[in-house]
């Protein structure tokens, strides 16, 4: 029996009267919750314009159909990601050509992207693992340079930022478009649902048509400008996130917080760093973190599969953290798969394990997670 936890939704006494609330309106899709949690979402980001929508992949799929990525188009992805960033890329019929990783931040390495393109090349999709910001700089360099659009996957990254003081910008403000995602595991939650940010009112107007069917508001009867999706986010998970998203500096606080303990305690437990357990880095320059996940690394020689096991065995959640898309069965055989040369993800991704880490984690329970990590290993 699980005892902790590898995640827990942070719901309040206000986010169950906000959705109640809405219950007794005549308005659950298409109300002003939709229109609340969209503009405090893109207030929140620094941008005019936001989305909403059933999923952080629903915005994805969105995202490249607004930017004109389709049949043949080559989009630079890392492998190191959940694998909806590959799986978009494929449904619009363009092709996903993996890139490595930085070995410290885990984000899209900025020569490796370089040396990816290819005249074929229409996009790089940017995912800010983990809450930690990718090196934009960088990346919006060459993608100038290149004439490559910019997608932002911030669905693990709300509240995090990039830049030196003044200048930093919160992630989602910088892509030509850009991605959110509000599964019960991320920084705030709306059940399921996400968002996509956007920068040009145009834009925005597709957006909203594709995710309703591609019917835009004054149509008319049953009028379609363009084949669209039921991509809609209803106004009760809108409540839900829109109370969430007023707890926002609150919860990147208290997750913060949950960062720093599990540091010093996992480098206090005896045995742990000795045994070649590697930390993520709590800070790091022109980067503000926003913890979505605690990830560790194991040693080389643990199997990590059998340390999530005896951790389950003892009633801790853990969870490994991401296995790369060109490896998996799925996609192991597509060209893009066989031409990938990922030396560090395939040596990093099988090291990654995510410990128990949500809002209110107690010291206790990351002690108990520690020690029992600690037996493990030194016992391996």
């Amino acid at each position: 029996m699980i005892r902790i936890p590898l995640s827990s939704p942070d719901i309040t006494d206000a986010e169950i009267a906000a959705v109640t609330a809405v219950l007794r309106t005549p308005h659950l899709c298409f109300g002003p919750e939709l229109t609340a949690f969209e503009d405090s979402l893109a207030a929140t980001v620094g941008a005019p314009f936001a989305i909403a929508v059933s999923s952080g992949t629903t915005a994805l799929h969105l995202a490249l159909i607004a930017l004109s990525i389709g049949a043949g188009d080559e989009v630079i992805v890392p492998s190191f990601a959940f694998i909806a960033v590959a799986n978009t890329i494929h449904q619009v019929g363009a092709i996903p050509v993996f890139a490595e990783i930085d070995p410290v931040t885990l984000n899209l390495d900025p020569a490796s992207v370089a040396a990816a393109i290819t005249p074929r090349s229409k996009a790089m999709l940017v995912v800010h693992t983990f809450g930690v910001p990718a090196e934009m700089d960088a990346l919006l360099s060459i993608a100038h340079k290149h004439n490559l659009r910019l997608i932002e996957d911030a669905c693990e990254a709300l509240g995090g930022e990039y830049g030196d003081g003044v200048q930093a910008r919160p992630c989602g403000s910088f892509g030509d478009l850009a991605v959110f995602g509000f599964y019960p595991n991320k920084q705030i939650t709306t059940g399921e649902g996400g968002a996509i940010i956007a920068h040009h009112e145009e834009t925005a107007a597709r957006l909203r048509a594709l995710r309703n069917q591609g019917t835009r508001p004054g149509d008319g009867w049953f009028r379609n400008t363009e084949p669209g999706y039921n991509y809609r986010l209803s106004d009760l998970a809108c409540a839900l996130g829109r109370v969430q998203l007023s707890r926002l500096n609150e919860i990147l606080r208290l997750r913060r917080e949950a960062a720093e303990r599990y540091d010093a305690i996992l480098r206090t437990t005896p045995g742990l760093l000795a045994a070649g357990l590697e930390l993520p880095p709590l800070t790091l320059p022109t980067r503000t973190i926003s913890w979505f996940v605690y990830v560790v690394r194991l040693p080389d020689c643990v199997n990590g599969e059998q340390v999530q096991h005896q951790l389950t065995q003892r009633g801790i959640a853990s969870s490994r953290y991401f296995a790369p898309i060109h490896q998996q069965p799925a996609w192991h055989q597509h060209p893009s798969a066989l031409q990938a040369q990922l030396p560090l993800t395939e040596s990093i991704a099988p090291r990654t394990l995510a410990l128990p880490f949500f809002n209110h984690i107690t010291a206790d329970q990351q002690r108990e997670t520690a020690q029992a990590l600690a037996e493990i290993l030194v016992n391996s």
